[in-house]
């Protein structure tokens, strides 16, 4: 199940609503949320459960023995343990066919691939676990007691499959004394809808212009088509990302529980370091805090540990290479800059930071869209207009044209400055007409943007949900 569909809005999410605000006490109201959460998570294949349980029975039990026995030899081998069967289920699950075809291409050998199919948001839930043990490990927090409030923390539907990573220390006073009040009741509706507006408005649409523009023949795409599938992927995968993320926040704002942001206007940024402070923020907190810094950081072999972690990074959004090559493109853009352009790019116009950003962000999606090599080459081949096909301008001046009013919008929404107007003119619509009258125009706002999003869901069949491989 996914939160763009019409089962989620008009039958899941209002009976896990109804139900909670029925519940008259706190255990109460997190069993129900756990059982709603399992629900959601066993929709599509049940037997991925088993899966989730063991992996959350298997660290709670680690973290245990850590807190009990801290400093001794006991706790080192729980936490040698849990790292290992967590990264032994991901790469058993999201990994054996990456590692037995590229066996198979390096020996010559002929290995069969397990051909699993890959739980959904295994990666995310995984890294959640991790984080914790790693965190009692450290004595930054202290180990759950109660399995039930664990298996709370981990299966969640809001974040459990798109993210973003919540990591217990954030929420663990939420599990125990969240409170649902009008006003977060309403702040987390609104930013509920905004994001659903973001995936089936914008994400949507996009990802229909992607398909049309890149996934038929490359060997005859003009370059004019490639960069501009192109670019709409670069919008499809922001707003669906962030939108998913929004209504994740959204959800659990609604009944107490405050993630933290994952996307700043990414694309606003003026370099590529700029850029990954502002986009996935959990997933590069989580690779600095349990990754680069364990490593070194800077202080030690910090281009290898730079890389490192972009490799990593890359892998984690798929079991392909070409995600790797996406990490560690990123990584060589981000080693360019601290050693050799930061202070000429500093030195530039806005305007042109900007632009040097976007350009790698943008090239930088094709490695991350063409999952197969082939296509890759055949792509960046038309992008340099190397393709023998024909130019067909008439087709992308009829796309623009058609869109133009939509294009407009979706570059605006990538900025900060539409929030800041909502901001100001919501400011000034209180001081004149008071809190009241501001409630109920942007409950009037969020209402249309439902209604909206629910038609297109009911008139459109193309809906993709790009975490699947995640």
């Amino acid at each position: 199940m996914v939160f763009a569909s019409l089962t989620f809005l008009a039958l899941f999410l209002p009976l896990s609503l109804v139900t909670y605000a029925l519940a008259n006490t706190q255990g109460t109201r997190n069993a129900l949320l756990t059982a709603f959460s399992l629900l959601f998570y066993a929709w599509g294949e049940p037997v991925w459960i088993s899966l989730l349980l063991l992996s959350s029975l298997s660290d709670w039990t680690a973290a245990l023995v850590i807190d009990r026995w801290r400093g001794r030899r006991a706790a080192t081998v729980a936490l040698v343990v849990s790292l290992a069967l967590n990264l032994l289920l991901l790469g058993s699950f999201k990994y054996a066919d990456l590692i037995t075809a590229t066996t198979n291409a390096l020996t010559g050998l002929s290995l069969r691939s397990p051909g699993f199919s890959l739980p959904v948001g295994i990666s995310f839930y995984t890294f959640q676990t991790i984080s914790y043990v790693v965190d009692v490990w450290r004595g930054d927090v202290r180990a759950q007691p109660r399995f039930d409030k664990f298996l709370l923390f981990v299966s969640l539907f809001h974040q459990l499959v798109a993210g973003p990573i919540v990591r217990y220390a954030d929420v663990a006073h939420d599990i125990d004394h969240r409170v649902v009040t009008r006003s977060g009741l309403l702040e987390g509706a609104s930013r509920f809808c905004v994001g659903l507006g973001k995936k089936v408005l914008l994400a949507n649409v996009a990802g229909e212009l992607v398909a049309r523009h890149l996934d038929g023949d490359l060997t005859a795409l003009p370059a004019a088509h490639a960069w501009f599938g192109l670019a709409m992927y670069t919008l499809q995968i922001y707003f669906d990302f962030s939108g998913y993320s929004d209504m994740a926040i959204g959800m659990g704002r609604m009944i107490g529980f405050h993630y933290l942001e994952n996307f700043d206007h990414p694309y606003a940024a003026r370099s590529v370091t700029d850029f990954w402070r502002r986009w996935h923020i959990s997933l590069g907190s989580f690779f600095r805090d349990y990754v680069y810094i364990p490593l070194g950081g800077k202080h030690r072999h910090p281009t290898r540990n730079l890389f490192v972690v972009w490799g990593l990074t890359g892998l984690w959004h798929g079991a392909s290479w070409n995600f790797v090559l996406w990490g560690l493109f990123h990584g060589a853009l981000i080693a360019l800059e601290r050693l050799f352009v930061r202070r000429a790019l500093e030195r530039l116009p806005r305007a042109l930071q900007h632009a040097w950003l976007l350009l790698v962000v943008v090239v930088g999606w094709a490695l991350f869209y063409f999952t197969d090599l082939h296509r890759l080459r055949l792509f960046f081949a038309a992008a340099a207009g190397l393709a023998p096909g024909p130019l067909a301008p008439e087709a992308l001046a009829t796309t623009l044209t058609t869109h133009a009013t939509w294009l407009v919008v979706a570059a605006l929404l990538c900025t900060p400055l539409p929030g800041r107007a909502v901001d100001a003119a919501r400011a000034a619509l209180r001081q004149r007409r008071g809190v009241a009258t501001d409630a109920v125009v942007t409950a009037v706002v969020d209402v249309l943007l439902l209604l909206l999003a629910v038609a297109l869901l009911v008139g459109r069949t193309y809906n993709p949900f790009l975490y699947f491989r995640f």
